[in-house]
């Protein structure tokens, strides 16, 4: 299977790195099988950070991996899939329980749908069905080096966002 990794430069090797916010699915290494989203990643990293290149990193994932490591999956924007990111992406600090997520993006698109909920605007239930509206992409994330070792570094696409910082 093919994945790719949105940056401001090239990852041939990835680490596991803590963000310096707080992310869907915690601290861990961010893929898709999306290379639109990817590339959208990109050039929102390169922009904030102010260096570097608009960059998808391709690599490909040993689908063997799915049966050698923990595994959480979120199907869908369920009310499970939203309790998690709802904890992350408000600081909420968890053990790494497993080696690999997979779900949903709670991405720019359903952020305001997500602020809606974090104050108290939308119930649960409201978020849910607001979220079923919208096209949300696919991520896994890599939360050990064991899960990473099932990835390979493959090539890399470079956008038209440059910084020379």
């Amino acid at each position: 299977m093919i994945i790719y990794h949105g940056s401001n430069l090239t990852v041939e090797k990835p680490i596991i790195v803590t963000p310096n916010r707080y992310l869907d699915f915690g601290v861990g290494f961010y893929t898709t099988t999306n290379f639109d989203q990817a590339l959208n990643f990109a050039g929102k990293v390169t922009m904030r950070k102010k260096n570097g290149r608009s960059t998808v990193n391709i690599y490909e994932l040993d689908e063997s991996i799915f049966e050698k490591v923990s595994l959480l999956s979120f199907e869908s924007a369920d009310e499970a899939w939203l309790d998690f990111v709802s904890d992350n992406r408000s600081g909420v600090d968890r053990p790494a329980e497993y080696d690999l997520i997979f779900g949903p993006v709670a991405n720019d698109d359903v952020y305001q749908t997500f602020i809606l909920y974090s104050t108290g605007v939308y119930t649960k239930e409201q978020t849910i069905e607001a979220l079923k509206i919208k096209k949300l992409y696919n991520q896994y994330v890599f939360t050990t080096d064991r899960a990473l070792s099932f990835l390979t570094f493959k090539d890399v696409k470079c956008g038209k966002e440059r910084f020379d910082g």
